[in-house]
């Protein structure tokens, strides 16, 4: 499983950490508040009380063993500057950043940031699921049971059609739709064999998430 940075530990980068390490993820949770650190420190693998505008003090986090490092100090430029910063030079292979505005957008992308996160347009819970797979392409919660889930097919599946792979008795996922590489999506066809160009629309009990996670 994925392991990843929240640095910055606002309402986004709270419900972030909390719903990547409930989905399994190895979670290091950084802030300067150290009420807030002990408030998530049972919700995460470990938290730690850091200024992450000081250099040194993001440098000794020790961001090179991570997967991913996440950067949602949205509103602070600096900060957010200095932590992708020291994130790429120690080489962490994936850094996502919470961007404000356009302008601080621009500038984190140039600094080395890989994505950017829109704070009004993604929610916690659907980031966690999008950066927790490398196969996931956009994820929805139907309700609080049921998830609407975009994805690539697993390397095991290329050239299987979806009679073949049995999907819903084995993992209990139902595959509502496909998508091939510049078409429009398509019911699923049972019989169509899959190839890594394709994307797959799969409706799953979160209970059963485990079975489409990476």
């Amino acid at each position: 499983m994925k392991s990843v940075a929240v640095l910055g530990l606002g309402k986004y980068g709270r419900s972030l950490a909390k719903n990547l390490y409930s989905m399994g993820a190895d979670v290091l949770a950084v802030d300067k508040d150290e009420v807030i650190i002990e408030e998530i420190s049972h919700q995460c693998t470990s938290a730690i009380c850091a200024n992450l505008e000081n250099e040194d003090e993001v440098t000794a986090l020790g961001l090179k063993n991570m997967d991913i490092v996440v950067t949602a100090m949205g509103t602070s430029m600096g900060a957010s500057i200095m932590a992708v910063s020291v994130a790429k030079e120690q080489g962490v292979p994936f850094v996502v950043s919470k961007a404000a505005s356009e302008r601080m957008s621009s500038i984190l992308k140039k600094v080395g940031a890989d994505k950017i996160i829109n704070p009004e347009g993604e929610g916690g819970l659907r980031s966690a699921s999008i950066l927790i797979s490398s196969s996931f392409t956009d994820f929805f919660e139907i309700d609080s049971n049921m998830y609407m889930i975009e994805m690539k097919p697993r390397k095991e599946w290329i050239g299987k059609n979806l009679m073949e792979l049995e999907l819903r008795r084995k993992m209990n996922l139902n595959v509502v739709a496909i998508r091939e590489s510049g078409k429009l999506w398509t019911h699923a066809n049972p019989k169509f064999s899959l190839t890594e160009n394709c994307v797959l629309l799969i409706v799953v009990e979160k209970k059963d998430m485990k079975n489409v996670q990476d």
